[in-house]
């Protein structure tokens, strides 16, 4: 899920059998009509992120700004939902609800935590997380940089320091020599154009929003000595551009080179930017939120969107919610169409391959999760039907995790998780999106 925060627009498990018998059925299933099945080879899936899941993510740049004294994350990461050592359970929920992939991160702070330094224990272990999941069925794939870095990489400069598409490459050949032969697809960047966003975003943030967070970043340079230090969402936009777009194509070129033979992509964040009335913002505001993106994907192996709303704007900027808008957890509005849309965007600027690597809802009423799975399942199938090359629909997220700077508040995930305990509990959304996935109908 999205880094941001503020966006106005992101017990033990059961047996299979348990998991089966307990399936919500979708009406259209239930029917008896005859249906059209999505085509062969579809990948049904949820994610995570590493940090997000993994918990005590200590070498990272997001585990310094959680702990530091006034930072602007709600909750620290802490433990988060203990996934490091618990991904069995996790995968044996995904095995068991009928799922064929799982994307999941690796994390860069643990693999090299210092310049140069790479841990062969921490290959070692995500070696084991890939085997696991080619062990149940499950497609694995693997996002190379999911927002966090190194605290050594953040303290030089991070992705504002000229050679640190080199450093991102160096890291992504090291780890795909030992963990190349074991995955399915992999993508160089989650939400590659996620600093664009943030940009827009911060346009039309409080002076105290602002402010709250340089002063943050400030706090991080001070703790470490680091005049340079910079972190992802916090950092000039403009600057990074360019240098996050060298880092995706070496990093691509880093990753084909072996072992292992599979398509390597990049994801974006693809939400429905909408016009409204005349001489709207809309045309300028998405142009900026992709700036090259689009040229990176061409020069790939396929996209990555990733949707959970639209954001509309008028001649002025952002329009305000139409009255009696449903609004999500996140405190963005409930939209489904929003996957279609994007879909076909991407359709419209690229001829790669399209993966749904990431939709979802922040939500405690989980019949409106069951909800927008259903919906958004019907946007993709309606863009298959029109000859759009979808691939595969993956749910954002299989747990209630860490979502940044808004901490434990907000739930996406088909699967609860004790904050003490780490116990996990299915939710009846977990159930329905499995029998969707085992119908495979649309």
């Amino acid at each position: 899920m999205t880094i941001l925060d503020g966006f106005s627009r992101r017990t033990a498990l059961a047996g299979g059998a348990a998991i089966a018998a307990g399936a919500l059925v979708h009406p259209a299933l239930a029917s008896g009509a005859a249906r059209r099945h999505f085509p062969k080879g579809f990948l049904w899936g949820t994610a995570i992120s590493a940090h997000q899941s993994e918990g005590n993510d200590v070498n990272s740049d997001s585990w310094l700004l959680e702990n530091l004294p006034g930072t602007v994350y709600k909750d620290r990461s802490g433990d988060a939902c203990d996934s490091y050592h618990r991904y069995e359970q996790d995968l044996d929920i995904a095995h068991a609800l009928g799922l064929n992939c799982y994307r999941f991160g690796i994390e860069w702070a643990r693999i090299e935590p210092e310049p140069g330094v790479f841990s062969q224990a921490e290959l070692d272990h995500y070696v084991k997380v890939l085997e696991a999941c080619r062990k149940r069925g499950l497609l694995p794939i693997v996002t190379f940089n999911h927002f966090t870095v190194p605290r050594w990489f953040a303290m030089r400069g991070g992705w504002e320091a000229p050679d640190s598409p080199e450093l991102f490459a160096r890291f992504c050949a090291r780890a795909t020599r030992s963990l190349g032969s074991l995955i399915g697809m992999a993508s160089t960047f989650n939400e590659a154009n996620i600093h664009l966003l943030a940009k827009l975003l911060r346009m039309g943030a409080s002076a105290e929003y602002t402010a709250s967070r340089r002063r943050m970043i400030a706090a991080a340079a001070t703790a470490t000595n680091a005049p340079a230090f910079s972190s992802l969402l916090y950092a000039d936009a403009d600057r990074i551009d360019p240098q996050l777009r060298a880092a995706h194509a070496k990093g691509y070129d880093a990753i084909k080179a072996g072992p292992g033979d599979f398509p390597v992509g990049v994801t974006l964040s693809t939400q429905q930017i909408e016009a409204v009335g005349e001489h709207s913002l809309a045309p300028m505001i998405e142009k900026m939120i992709y700036g090259g993106w689009w040229d990176a994907v061409n020069a790939s192996d396929f996209v990555g969107v990733q949707t959970y709303t639209r954001v509309r704007f008028d001649a002025k900027g952002q329009a305000p919610a139409i009255p009696g808008t449903e609004m999500t957890a996140a405190g963005y509005e409930y939209y489904p169409p929003a996957l279609g849309h994007t879909i076909r965007l991407a359709a419209q600027k690229t001829n790669k391959p399209i993966y749904v690597t990431e939709t979802g809802i922040a939500t405690d009423n989980d019949a409106r999760r069951a909800a927008w799975i259903d919906e958004t399942i019907a946007e993709v199938a309606r863009c298959i039907a029109d000859g759009i090359d979808v691939k595969s629909y993956i749910y954002w997220s299989l747990l209630d995790n860490f979502e940044w700077s808004s901490g434990y508040g907000q739930h996406f995930g088909l699967v609860s998780v004790d904050r003490e305990t780490f116990a996990r509990t299915l939710k009846p959304s977990a159930r329905h999106l499995g029998a969707r996935a085992r119908a495979g109908t649309m």
